[in-house]
Formats: structure tokens, sequence, C-alpha cells
């Protein structure tokens, strides 16, 4: 289950991630707190924009960071952008402790703190494939998520109870500190223990090239468009979880932090699973999408504050095995010197839809009731799952294992 980490750059790339994964947890608590009750009056609409304004970016900037992740050292890139995103941590945290924030200063900052994920986020996914050896990926990558799901057990429950006692800022101050376990961890790493790809060369096309490369694969079309409609539309649970603290159940920030903590038990859950397996197969895409949208309906109609945070952990665990398999099938069967770019197209569908779908989310929550917001994420990727089985089985009219396994007839071998 661990076995990635008897890699010494390995080791100190995943926990420099824990501790920045847990500044940024506890920063996306306070961000949607700070802007729910104390800078507008209960506007999910407003919490919908803030996040939207965080990952628009991706959608303009996405291509060409995976295209400097193909070109220029990945280490090197990450040190420039997980600087840059520590300094807005920090001005945003200033600005709270010296109570001198307005709302339009956190639109702005979320927007700068987009652009630097947006430029961090293909090299940083990509950049796993050169800490460890090809067998050790699909591990290293279940771990990663393991890292980032220990994060979230800890961060919102954290910032919840700092939030109740001294207030935002301090959160937003701790994550920009964190900055520094990622900053650390690739300064010290044994560089000559790295395994890079081939760099691309210069040349015209290259985005296009990469577009190309996807058009002609089914598999990863397949798991673009799902992952697409899902991520849009399902998961935004940081706004429907604040909803439903505040509106459904009239909680406070520690009620609120500890929504996030209990839906960790259900990620995590599910990337420890995924660390013990070696294969991955279309059958978890289609199955994880469609135990999303179940377990998100459910959710729900829960009728109190406790059914609702235990829903929240099959919800994550579901929700955690169908992003990691799309992930790691990604990772596996895309070409090297190609995977920065198919990389950054997938990072564009993931976060550039919520733009669009944290918004919605947000007003359908505002206007409707936080349940409508949770029940049309729900019935979202119940059909997205389902036109995907159908799809599948037009494909394939053998058993249903078959049917959901002939995008990947093979499992890919740790």
């Amino acid at each position: 289950m661990f076995r990635a980490l008897k890699v010494f750059n390995y080791r100190l790339w995943v926990t420099g991630a824990l501790v920045s994964n847990i500044g940024t947890w506890m920063q996306r608590v306070a961000q949607d707190w700070l802007v729910l009750t104390v800078l507008t009056h209960q506007s999910g609409t407003a919490v919908g924009i803030t996040t939207g304004l965080q990952f628009l970016p991706i959608l303009v900037l996405g291509p060409w960071a995976g295209l400097l992740g193909d070109r220029y050292s990945k280490r090197k890139l990450l040190l420039m952008t997980q600087s840059a995103m520590g300094f807005c941590a920090l001005v945003l945290g200033l600005l709270v402790v010296t109570n001198t924030v307005q709302l339009w200063h956190v639109y702005l900052l979320a927007l700068l703190l987009g652009v630097g994920s947006a430029i961090d986020a293909p090299p940083r996914q990509a950049f796993v494939s050169e800490v460890v050896e090809a067998g050790d990926v699909p591990n290293a990558v279940a771990l990663n998520a393991t890292s980032f799901n220990l994060a979230r057990l800890a961060g919102p429950g954290l910032a919840g109870l700092l939030i109740a006692w001294i207030g935002t800022g301090p959160a937003f101050l701790i994550n920009a500190a964190s900055f520094a376990g990622v900053i650390i961890s690739l300064a010290k790493m044994r560089v000559n223990e790295l395994h890079p790809t081939a760099r691309a060369p210069r040349g015209k096309g290259q985005i296009r090239e990469g577009l190309h490369y996807i058009g002609q694969r089914p598999d990863l079309m397949m798991i673009m468009v799902l992952v697409g409609l899902v991520a849009t539309l399902t998961m935004n649970f940081q706004i429907t979880n604040a909803l439903m603290a505040t509106s459904v159940f009239g909680l406070g920030p520690g009620e609120y932090g500890l929504l996030g903590t209990v839906m960790a038990v259900g990620t995590l859950s599910a990337t420890l699973l995924a660390a013990r397996r070696k294969g991955v197969r279309m059958a978890y895409v289609v199955g994880g999408a469609l135990a999303t949208g179940f377990f998100t309906i459910i959710g729900a109609m829960a009728p109190s504050y406790w059914l609702f945070a235990l829903a929240l952990i099959p919800i994550g665990l579901s929700a955690m095995t169908f992003l990691n398999v799309c992930n790691t099938t990604v990772q596996l069967t895309t070409d090297p010197i190609m995977r920065g770019r198919v990389l950054a197209v997938y990072m564009v569908v993931v976060q550039g839809g919520t733009p669009i779908g944290a918004p919605l989310v947000g007003w359908i929550g505002t206007l409707f009731g936080p349940r409508w917001s949770l029940i049309a994420g729900g019935v979202a990727a119940l059909l997205a799952g389902a036109a995907a089985l159908l799809v599948l089985n037009k494909r394939n009219h053998n058993s249903l294992r078959q049917q959901l396994g002939s995008i990947l007839p093979h499992r890919v071998r740790a």
C-alpha cells in the first residue's frame, strides 16, 4: 500500500504536500465563511462567485501551463507557483486581521490565486511520474490523494475551531506559511534521483497537437466528458456544505468545519483502497459517477445535521474513487512527452467548469434552498454515469463487466 514511500524524493514531496494541503483546506473553509457570514448576508451566490473566480484562470491558462510543463523543469515551475500562491494567502490574511478586507478584495485575490493554481496544476500532476519509477506511479498517485485527504480530515475542523475562537484571518496566515512545506521539499530533493521525461521541443501548434492526441483516444475522450459534467455540476461540496450548515441547520463555523472533516473520512478511505489497487478499469469511473449521484441525493434528504454528516462519508468515498481512477488512467495511458498537455486539458475539464457550476449551485441554493443544490448535482452525476454506461454498452454487447471495462480492456499493472 505504501511502496512509493521507499523513494526519498517522494517522501519529501508527500510530506511537504501534506503540510501545504492542511493550510489550503483551512483557507477554503475560512474564505467561504468570510464571504458567507462576514462580508455578505448568507449569499450563496457570492460564495459561488468567489469559488468560480478562483477556478476561472484554468480555462485560459491550463493548456499553456501544460505546455510549460512539457518544455521546462517541472520542479522549478512548482517553486515559482507555490511561492506566488503563498503570497496571495498572506495578503488576504493581512487584510482580514487589519479589518480592512472588502468583498472585492476577496474576489481579486481569489482570481490571482487561481492564476497561480492554473499554472501550477498540470506540472504538479505530471511531476509525480518524475519522482518515482513508472511501476510505482499508480501507488504514488493514490498516496498523493491520501495526503490530500488526510489534510482534508484535519484542515476544515481546525479552521472551524480557529474561526470560532479568533476569526478567519489567522487561517489565511497559516495557509501562507504552509506553502513553505512544498517549497522546502522541492528545494531539498536529490535532483540526480529524479526521472525527468523528455522535454518537448519548441514548435508551432503544440497545444493543438495535444488536443488532437486526445481526440484520437476514445478512452480519454470518455473520461474528459464524464469528469467535466460531474466536477462542474456535482462536486461543489464546499458551497453546499456551507449552505446546509448555516441555512438548513442554523449552525456555526465549528459544525461547518466538521462537515469537511467527516467527508474526508470517505475520501481518505477511497484513496487507501486505491493505493492497494493494482490496476484501473472503466468500471470504477462509471460506478463512481453513479454512486456519487445516488449518495448526493440521499444526503440532500437528510432530516438532521448528523444524518447529513453521515451521508457525506459515502459521498466522499464514491467521488474520490471516481476522480482517482480518472487521474490515474490519464497518467498511465498517455505518452510521456504528451503527459503535461493532456493533464492540462484534464485539469481544465476538472476545474474549468467551476466558474459556471459554483455560481449556479450557489444561485440554486439561495433561490430554492440548499437541498435543491445537492439534488441537482446528484441528478447530473446519475445522468452522466448512465450516459457513459450506454455508450460502453453500444461498443460492447458482452457481459456487464466487459461493457464497463471495454475502454480499458486489461489492467494497467503497477
